[in-house]
């Protein structure tokens, strides 16, 4: 019987398969030029690309494609075939080093940002040898960065790659301070926890909404939600758990770390959890995942959401980007150790996540910005849209001792020295877990729970790995020449965490004392999207960026038109199809019904002369009221959606938030309420109780 082991990664180029299919030397010097970062030889690259087209060619392919991630959110690719003629009509299976190397796909339509016209089409994808290639419906893929004719970023793979190199060469040098000098690198690490919805697909093909949108823009509330608790960690439906076998099958097959399974607390949600893998490899399995979690969807007769508030009133979906840092020595330096130095390297890296998250809460907020995610963030499912963060009780009372220079609850000496006592020995996470915390220590990570389930988790991560390297540039600056290491690193804990103990907060975030709190502290409330991407472009900001090589100004000025763009663009699409989708069937839909019953009433008053039909009146007052007020209503959402396409960029952006959401809403209060009272064989839409519920 064939088990996981037999065909995990049976579908990647890996590191087992370049051993088995490249010459030794090839191999050797392929390794090295990962590990040092220098451009590939092109005799190595003839003999990569050879190898890798030899094993493609075996498991049934034809085509290959260089497979990046434009700014679009989702992965794109061009498909090119093996095939190279020769005489006689004849052809050669054929791939190149220099094809390995590089593409050249049009860039014309891609969002650019304005860093470049649409005349200007020609792009370069290039080959990231440190993410294995792999193969999917017969077609042999390569991860690649992708970029302008003129050098400018358009992807979100390089700035991610540049941000790890910062992080790892910045944590590099505090390792070092620690004696540690066998240490060559440090690598971030990824675990991306994916939630999502599984709905009938005739359902989701009866919804004009969901097809366009990915979310419900009308539907009113199910006689039950998840008011019992009953779906969460509940049995797993037959039909689900079928999709979810299959589904791990085709990840297991690509080297994915597909995990855990479980029902979430929505009706109808589930979550994949995933193993930790490293920054880059870890994004680009969770962008296979988001793909094959649709796909196999359709095999099983599902529709799968993505979107971060498919349906309102129960819990969205998010994607917890679970983060970590790792020395190439197995080192996890977010793990408090056993001796005295271990707990004082930790502390240092401990208190520059601190820093980091207290001076760029802006970025972390604008890293999680999106149309979608606005309907999540701070609704009792999700963290709010203040930043903050949640180190346990333990690890708290450790860095409360250390700023007031006392002992800990009592167990040591009063001397706070690093180099003696300072970290009690506790078991990885030993502190109850904070749900509603947006970026919580958990043991030996940190888990950032603002993310939205349709997201990369590419531009999260390129802000976290940013931030925490400027803040160890800045530890190794005052501490390397230190001639009493143990007293400065002592000075730079206390020091770094009474200056920023406003981001810490280990209690409830949902609450409303909590908002007063937080902005008694000073920290940010940024409330919607366009609220936090106006952070992107603050000078800190842009200085950040260009000091560690992540963005030039160009590109972050470029990034933050595109994200604006992408933000007024998915409101204004969700702000047509909800007009078409009230204009075209719930309003004739109504009126027809409302008719039904009129005439039914004067029928009944012809043959009964005197009888009373108050009831049937008054319903059909009401329908007709209704129906009133929602042409208004949708009369006015064109309007203000035909008005905000006289702007652009941030101005659009607000006039969007603060115009066209609200008349979204109206509109949807009116058509909600019309639901509840229109006999269900004439509404024209699947209900939330039929989405829900009657999956088997």
């Amino acid at each position: 019987m064939e088990t996981v082991a037999d065909y995990f990664g049976c579908l990647v180029f890996n590191d087992e398969t370049m051993r088995e299919r490249l010459p030794k030397d090839i191999y050797r010097t392929l390794m090295k030029t990962i590990s040092d970062g220098k451009d590939i030889d092109i005799t190595v690259a003839n003999s990569v690309a050879n190898a890798m087209k030899n094993w493609a060619v075996e498991k049934g392919c034809t085509h290959f494609t260089h497979w990046f991630q434009p700014m679009t959110g989702i992965t794109a690719e061009k498909h090119d075939a093996f095939i190279s003629p020769v005489s006689g009509g004849k052809v050669l299976l054929e791939f190149s080093g220099k094809e390995l190397i590089k593409g050249e796909p049009d860039a014309s339509s891609f969002p650019s940002g304005g860093i470049r016209a649409t005349f200007e089409a020609r792009g370069y994808t290039a080959w990231d040898p440190t993410s294995y290639a792999f193969i999917k419906d017969d077609t042999l893929y390569i991860p690649t960065a992708f970029c302008s004719y003129t050098g400018d970023v358009l992807d979100k793979k390089t700035p991610l790659l540049r941000s790890m190199e910062a992080v790892s060469s910045e944590a590099l040098k505090i390792v070092h301070l620690f004696g540690r000098y066998d240490v060559k690198s440090v690598r971030t690490t990824v675990g991306p926890e994916q939630e999502y919805f599984l709905i009938d697909k005739d359902d989701y093909a009866k919804r004009e909404d969901l097809i366009l949108t990915g979310r419900t823009l009308l539907g009113a509330r199910s006689p039950k939600g998840q008011e019992m608790d009953d779906h969460y960690f509940g049995s797993i439906r037959t039909r689900v758990a079928a999709y979810m076998r299959d589904l791990d099958k085709e990840l297991w097959k690509l080297g994915i770390n597909a995990k855990t399974r479980h029902n979430e607390v929505a009706p109808c949600q589930h979550e994949l959890a995933p193993v930790f893998a490293t920054t880059n490899i870890a994004v680009d399995h969770n962008q296979l995942t988001m793909e094959l979690m649709k796909k196999v969807a359709e095999r099983h007769g599902f529709a799968c959401l993505l979107h971060e508030k498919p349906f309102a009133g129960v819990n969205g979906s998010g994607k917890h980007n679970n983060w970590s840092l790792s020395t190439d020595t197995g080192v996890n330096l977010l793990e408090p150790g056993d001796n005295p130095r271990d707990n004082a390297q930790f502390l240092i890296f401990l208190v520059a996540v601190i820093k980091a998250v207290d001076e760029y809460q802006d970025l972390m907020r604008c890293s999680v910005a999106s149309a979608g995610n606005d309907h999540r963030l701070g609704g009792h499912e999700a963290p709010p849209a203040i930043v903050s963060m949640f180190l346990g009780t333990e690890l708290n009372e450790v860095l409360e001792a250390i700023a007031g220079e006392r002992a800990i609850n009592g167990q040591f000496k009063s001397s706070m020295e690093l180099g003696v006592h300072v970290l009690p020995k506790f078991p990885k996470d030993s502190t109850d877990r904070n749900r509603t915390s947006p970026f919580a220590f958990t043991g030996n990570k940190f888990e950032f729970r603002m993310p939205g389930s349709s997201f990369s988790v590419s531009g999260p991560n390129i802000i976290i790995n940013t931030i925490v390297a400027k803040e160890l540039r800045g530890f190794y600056e005052e501490l390397k020449d230190a001639t009493d290491l143990n007293a400065a690193v002592t000075k730079l804990v206390r020091e770094t965490y009474k200056a920023h103990k406003r981001i810490v907060f280990n209690g409830n975030n949902y609450s409303d004392e909590w908002v007063k709190e937080a902005e008694k502290r000073g920290l940010l409330n940024l409330e919607s999207a366009p609220d936090a991407l106006d952070t992107f472009i603050a000078d800190k900001n842009i200085e950040l960026f260009k000091e560690f090589g992540i963005f030039s100004p160009v590109e972050v000025h470029s990034r933050y038109e595109i994200l604006n763009e992408e933000y007024s663009k998915t409101v204004h699409i969700e702000a047509l199809t909800m007009a078409d989708m009230v204009n075209r069937k719930i309003i004739p839909a109504v009126a027809e019904y409302s008719a039904r019953l009129a005439s039914g009433i004067v029928a009944k008053k012809s043959a009964v002369p005197g009888l009373s039909c108050e009831a049937e009146e008054s319903l059909v007052s009401r329908l007709t009221s209704y129906i009133d007020q929602l042409s208004e209503k949708i009369g006015k959402l064109t309007a203000v959606t035909d008005e905000s396409m006289k702007l652009e960029g941030s101005a659009r952006a607000h006039y969007t938030r603060n115009s066209i959401v609200p008349a979204m809403e109206e509109v949807r209060k009116i058509s909600d309420e019309l639901e509840l009272i229109v006999d269900r064989k004439v509404w024209p839409y699947p209900t939330y109780g039929e989405m829900l519920f009657y999956v088997r």
